[in-house]
């Protein structure tokens, strides 16, 4: 929304003749309606083509080939988590501990040297 004050703006203090701000705030408004419906008239159908094209096609891809391959990928990497899990969980974890139950006696004592 586009406003005729909003355009022109007479500052406090500065003011045109009552005629002459009637008559630009008539012309304003006037040129702007059918500049609009004019410019709809003319353009509006065919945008609306392309637009409803491209959002279909869009809608199209996402339906098709997006969620498709998102779920297939989800569905593989499934398998592969479950074997990279056992994995770590064969080989990591009984190093992990070993190593843990060595440094478990570490003691760090901290002086103050003077």
């Amino acid at each position: 929304q586009v406003d005729f004050e909003d355009v022109i703006a007479e500052p406090v203090g500065t003011y045109s003749f009552d005629g002459v701000w009637k008559t630009s705030y008539t012309t304003f408004t006037v040129s702007k309606y059918w500049c609009y419906r004019l410019l709809s008239a003319i353009l509006g159908i065919p945008l609306a083509v392309i637009w409803g094209f491209l959002f279909a096609l869009i809608s199209f891809c996402h339906i098709w080939a997006v969620v498709p391959c998102i779920k297939s990928y989800l569905i593989e990497i499934q398998c592969v988590s479950r074997i990279y899990s056992l994995c770590i969980h064969t080989f990591c974890d009984p190093f992990f501990e070993a190593l843990s139950k060595i440094c478990s006696n570490i003691r760090v004592a901290l002086r103050k040297e003077i």
